[in-house]
C-alpha cells in the first residue's frame, strides 16, 4: 500500500452492486494521474478477497448492498490492518444524504462519506483526502444524521466521564468543525505538533481510531449541540 503523504500512485478498489456506478467511477478515478482503480467488487461478501489481491490504499465502498452490505464490509476491510500493514481506509458512497446506514459505516470505521451525485473532481479530492490519512467530514451532515438516527442519538454524559482537559476538549469541538489540525493550530495559537498530541489525547481517551468517530462521539454524546 501507499504509505500517507507519498507522492506514489492511490490504489483504489471500488465496491457497488451497480457495474454502470463502478464503471462510472473508473472512468472519473483513471483519468487522474495519481489515482489508479486495481479492483472491483460487486458485494460486500467479495471485499476480503480483493483486498488481500488488490493491496488497495482506499476501498470506495457503497453503503446499501443486497447480500453482505458497506457496513459489514467496512467492517471486515478494518480487521485486516496490523501493526506493520495498516488496513486500506473506507470512503463510503451514499445516494441519500440522511442514509442511516452511513452512520453505522462510520461507527464501523469508515474514515468519511460521499454522495454518489458528487462531481467527478469531488470525488477524485475525496480519495486523495482519506489516503493521505485524514477524514473526510462535512460537520453539518454528521450532525443531521446522528439527530435523525433516533434515540440512541439522544444526548449523553457530554463526554464528561472521559475526562479531557480543558484544551482537548477546545480541540475536540474545532475537530467537530471540521477543522484540521493546521486550521486548529492557528486558531489556537499553537505548534502542528501540539494539536496533533492533543488530538491523539482526544482518541485516547474517547478510546476510538480516527478523527471521524471522535466527531461521531462528540454529537452522540450532547458534547456538541445537535441544534444550532
Amino acid at each position: 500500500m501507499t504509505a500517507p503523504g507519498s507522492a506514489a500512485v492511490v490504489r483504489v478498489v471500488l465496491v457497488d452492486d451497480e457495474r454502470l456506478v463502478r464503471a462510472g467511477l473508473r472512468v472519473i478515478l483513471d483519468a487522474e494521474p495519481d489515482l489508479e482503480v486495481v479492483g472491483e467488487a460487486g458485494d460486500g461478501s467479495e471485499v476480503p478477497q480483493v483486498v488481500r489481491e488488490a493491496r488497495p490504499d482506499v476501498v470506495l465502498m457503497d453503503v446499501r448492498m443486497p447480500r453482505v452490505d458497506g457496513i459489514a464490509a467496512t467492517r471486515a476491510v478494518v480487521a485486516t490492518g496490523r501493526p506493520d500493514a495498516p488496513a486500506p481506509r473506507v470512503l463510503v458512497l451514499t445516494t441519500f444524504e440522511n442514509d442511516d446506514h452511513v452512520l453505522d459505516a462510520l461507527h464501523a470505521g469508515a474514515q468519511g462519506f460521499l454522495l454518489k451525485r458528487a462531481r467527478p473532481e469531488e470525488v477524485a479530492h475525496a480519495v486523495r483526502v482519506v489516503a493521505r490519512g485524514d477524514s473526510l467530514l462535512f460537520p453539518d451532515a454528521v450532525r443531521r444524521l446522528v439527530a435523525a438516527h433516533g434515540p440512541d442519538a439522544s444526548p449523553g454524559d457530554g463526554l464528561r466521564s472521559v475526562g479531557l482537559t480543558d484544551r482537548e476538549a477546545e480541540v475536540l469541538r474545532l475537530v467537530a468543525a471540521g477543522l484540521s489540525n493546521a486550521e486548529i493550530a492557528a486558531e489556537l495559537y499553537l505548534g502542528v505538533e501540539t494539536v496533533r498530541t492533543h488530538v491523539g489525547n482526544v482518541l485516547a481517551k474517547l478510546n476510538v481510531r480516527d478523527r471521524t468517530q471522535a466527531v461521531v462521539r462528540a454529537y452522540e454524546s450532547g458534547f456538541v449541540p445537535l441544534r444550532r
